[in-house]
């Protein structure tokens, strides 16, 4: 194995959730007709001028205080001129060197214990606006391209990590980690498939070599559509600078910093263009829009909006419900509405566990078959409460729970109307005794097989009991087995 550290650094974009653009009133809703939410102040015609939207500065803001991040008392916009078809106006608004946030970190952990639990360093947060949005059309040997600049404008923030993560579990980790906490305090839907996530990876290795350390030429991979292809990606480029350096010997600075796509069929980068340096992009100050001022008290009020994030939801699950560490991940990864189904259920059942093990394995595998959410999800948390309770008492056999949540689920009606509609009552102790004696009597190798030490042999009889009555519970019928057994 070869002995070297992978070094990763991502760049992520994410649209903020506001109604309108960062600097006009143009609507930011995904899916219109190409070309029909412009005006004149996002594509930069002359004479126009940008309106900083409020919002979209305040969801930022959230943003910042929730990644720890420490929020400078002024900042401003500056102008990074560079040209493309999808950018009419040949620069685009962003921040430079006074960003809104800077300095935070996000923890990330593996519930596999694949890697250690660390906290990966946010170098900034910065608010700026998209540019459109290029289409092109290649089938059937045409190569017609269009240009949509619906997005042109929408107000992003793009979160800088510094390279602290060291494979692409660790990136995967993060990017899972950062998604979970944007939508949990409501800034981004973080919907990749929409373009409001995306994701750029800096990757080189550092090589321990006889006289020192010795690191590749940095690479920024782009084109990543999902956390898994971001996992993919890093891994893959990692192997292939191993494999450079190896035939070139090629070091950081020999040659200029490389962009390079993401090919997900094929699973492999493929090399684009040399990667601008900063001083490409000719920064300077916008004119046409002023610096702008956080109080204490603005930082303050964010800071007290953000309620309960995902990480101290899962330490208090586990603390309050008995819960491992990954029923509580599972749990919380599903957002905050199945999280506070979750605890209205255990407010009834007073078992945390119980209905841990009911939402996470049969809830949600029918919203994931159903493609629904839990809004829509057939049995109330109060209903689930209820039928895990009787669960718990011992007033529904356990062997007949699943059947019982089915009608529950198909009828809409709870527990008490499901056990009825399928004759589940509880059966008398005295005449359960009775069905285990006869059938002992019947069956005398199984009662020598017991007393043999075969205790197992017992479980021939629980079927034949269920034959008799069906409302007899396999746990109660094998324990009188083996008292009377013990008695003989």
């Amino acid at each position: 194995m070869p002995d070297y550290t992978t070094i990763i650094g991502l760049e992520v974009h994410v649209q903020l959730a506001t109604k309108s653009k960062l600097f006009c009133r143009c609507s930011t809703q995904f899916g219109a007709e190409p070309n029909t939410q412009t005006c004149p102040v996002c594509i930069g015609m002359p004479g126009s001028l940008p309106v900083m939207n409020r919002e979209a500065l305040n969801l930022a803001l959230k943003t910042a205080v929730a990644l720890n991040c420490t929020i400078p008392p002024m900042t401003k916009w500056d102008r990074k001129q560079y040209y493309y078809p999808d950018l009419p106006k040949g620069y685009q608004i962003s921040q430079y060197d006074m960003p809104m946030s800077e300095h935070g970190f996000l923890e990330i952990a593996d519930s596999k214990d694949r890697f250690e639990t660390k906290q990966v360093r946010i170098l900034r947060a910065h608010l700026e606006e998209d540019a459109g949005k290029s289409v092109h059309d290649e089938v059937a040997g045409r190569a017609d391209s269009m240009i949509d600049l619906n997005r042109t404008g929408t107000p992003l923030l793009e979160i800088v990590s510094e390279p602290d993560m060291r494979s692409g579990l660790e990136a995967r980790a993060y990017l899972d980690e950062l998604k979970l906490l944007l939508t949990y305090i409501g800034v981004s839907d973080c919907n990749m498939q929409e373009g409001s996530l995306r994701v750029d990876a800096n990757v080189n290795l550092h090589i321990a070599a006889s006289d020192g350390k010795i690191a590749t030429p940095i690479v920024e991979i782009k084109n990543m559509n999902s956390f898994r292809a971001v996992e993919r990606a890093i891994d893959y480029e990692a192997r292939r600078q191993y494999d450079v350096w190896q035939e070139t010997g090629a070091k950081i600075g020999d040659v200029p910093k490389q962009t390079r796509g993401w090919d997900d069929n094929a699973g492999v980068t493929r090399g684009q263009r040399s990667k601008e340096e900063s001083s490409d992009y000719r920064y300077f100050p916008d004119p046409d829009l002023v610096p702008v001022k956080f109080s204490e008290a603005e930082v303050q009020t964010a800071r007290e909006s953000l309620g309960e994030l995902p990480a101290a939801l899962r330490s208090r699950l586990q603390a309050e419900h008995a819960l491992s560490v990954y029923d509580s991940e599972v749990l919380v990864n599903q957002g905050v509405d199945v999280v506070a189904y979750y605890l209205a259920a255990v407010e009834v059942a007073g078992d945390g566990k119980a209905v841990c093990n009911w939402v996470s394995q049969d809830v949600l595998r029918v919203l994931k078959e159903s493609e629904a959410n839990i809004a829509d999800f057939g049995i109330s948390a109060k209903s689930l409460g209820e039928f895990v309770g009787k669960l718990k008492a011992g007033d529904l056999p356990s062997a007949r729970g699943r059947e019982v949540f089915d009608v529950m689920l198909e009828e809409g009606i709870d527990v008490d109307q499901a056990m009825q509609k399928l004759g589940i009552e509880e059966i008398d102790e005295s005449e359960l005794v009775g069905i285990c004696q006869s059938l002992l009597e019947k069956n005398p190798k199984i009662v020598e097989d017991v007393k043999g030490g075969k205790q197992q042999a017992v479980g021939a009889l629980i079927g034949q009991a269920k034959k008799q009555n069906p409302n007899a519970d396999p746990g109660r019928v094998r324990q009188i087995c083996l008292d009377l057994i013990a008695q003989m």
